[in-house]
């Protein structure tokens, strides 16, 4: 039986969930094709599984096709209804030793620590106790909700047991990486309170390990899109050219949907643009009755990945007012960055958590949870703003947000 020569396994929430990280599994594993890997796999969970979680997905008759070389898998779980939980991260495990016991240089990616480097640890280590030697490179990459999510909540609750574990697992690979600088020093500082109520180490060793490597986005499928693509676009959601401003993203309080209903309530271009609400997710029908009143505001829920680029390119703005909560803060925020690459108006967003690198100096910012604030702005850029000065932030929107495709990105994370 002949084996491939070079495997990338990247273990993550992939398609259909609706999460930038996906989408970046799904970038990092085409470029894989192209830098000498043959056979490129992710590991993912079940659909099902996926549905009873409550995650929001893409609709699945419309998922971007993977090209051949990549492939999705979905292991079923292991044992019955008497396993109450653990079921699918055996199936996950099972699988990944099965591919660790053939002699294929492999690089395995997690991203999300929990549970996801817990099952390519657990991989490694059955697959050496074995004897199978496996030839690995173990990457840990730590994303938003890692730290925000998980890790602040361990602390905030006085769980050190459950952080000691959390920083033991993202250490015990080659390489751990964070999805922004701002994710990195929220990782060292939660190390540190960690370090100070355990007497542990794991803040020296964080600052000496952790690197940071941005989100990979495909440009192309962003610049240079065709005008007639985009007007037909529009066309079929009954929308127009410069006519509404955009939010396309998890519809979610932190997200600063709530602020940007109100906000729009209150703007003097309102009857100039409408407002297009892209996404779905925990806010959803809260924020639909609160708009019920008011026919200028269109929700899409259906928003697949091929529309997505057109709409950003049509729209007069974009909006983006995500402000930090309790259990999220934006580490970076990826849509800012494939809106950039898209083209079409000007962002406005606050700086929170990693946003800043994303827009360098390509948005216009206002303070979060500032409603008077975001109203003003996006009136000065559908109203006040001249053609130029548009034509301008478009420019350097692109310039900056070509850092993060996904070539270049893929080349630094595994060189």
């Amino acid at each position: 039986m002949s084996h491939p020569s070079r495997r990338l396994v990247i273990v993550v929430r992939a398609d259909p969930v609706i999460c930038g990280h996906s989408g970046e599994a799904r970038n990092l594993a085409e470029v894989a094709l192209t830098r000498g890997f043959d056979d490129v796999r992710l590991l993912t969970w079940p659909i099902p599984a996926l549905e009873a979680a409550g995650l929001p997905l893409k609709p699945l008759d419309r998922l971007l096709p993977y090209s051949p070389g990549i492939t999705v898998e979905r292991p079923e779980a292991v044992g019955d209804y008497r396993v109450p939980d653990g079921r699918h991260l055996a199936g996950l495990t099972g699988r990944l030793v099965e591919l660790l016991s053939e002699p294929v240089p492999t690089v395995c990616l997690s991203m999300y620590l929990v549970p996801h480097t817990a099952v390519v640890n657990d991989a490694v280590t059955a697959a050496r106790a074995a004897g199978f030697d496996p030839k690995v490179r173990t990457i840990a990459k730590a994303v938003g909700s890692d730290v925000t999510n998980v890790i602040r909540s361990c602390l905030r609750e006085g769980r050190f047991g459950a952080a000691t574990v959390l920083f033991t697992t993202f250490l015990a690979n080659d390489d751990v990486v964070a999805v922004s600088e701002y994710t990195r020093d929220e990782i060292i500082a939660s190390a540190t309170e960690v370090d100070a109520h355990c007497g542990t180490t794991f803040a020296a060793q964080c600052r000496e390990r952790v690197r940071v490597s941005y989100p990979p986005i495909d440009a192309s499928a962003f610049v240079d899109m065709d005008d007639d693509a985009v007007e037909a676009a529009l066309a079929r959601r009954g929308l127009e050219r410069d006519g509404y401003i955009l939010f396309l993203s998890r519809v979610a309080r932190a997200k600063g949907i709530y602020d940007l209903i109100i906000a729009y309530g209150q703007m003097r271009c309102r009857d100039k643009v409408r407002l297009v609400v892209a996404g779905t997710g925990p806010a959803l029908e809260h924020v639909r009755a609160m708009a019920k009143e008011d026919d200028r505001i269109v929700f899409l829920t259906d928003v697949d990945d091929e529309e997505k680029p057109l709409l950003m390119a049509g729209c007069a703005a974009y909006a983006l007012p995500t402000k930090p909560e309790p259990d999220f803060v934006e580490t970076f925020g990826i849509a800012l960055a494939e809106k950039m690459l898209a083209g079409g108006g000007p962002i406005v967003t606050t700086l929170t958590g990693g946003t800043g690198e994303a827009v360098g100096k390509a948005a216009v910012i206002v303070e979060p949870g500032d409603i008077n604030g975001l109203a003003d702005a996006l009136d000065r850029v559908v109203l006040d703003m001249s053609t130029a000065q548009r034509a301008d932030y478009e420019l350097r929107a692109r310039e900056t947000a070509m850092a993060f495709d996904r070539a270049s990105v893929f080349d630094g994370l595994i060189s």
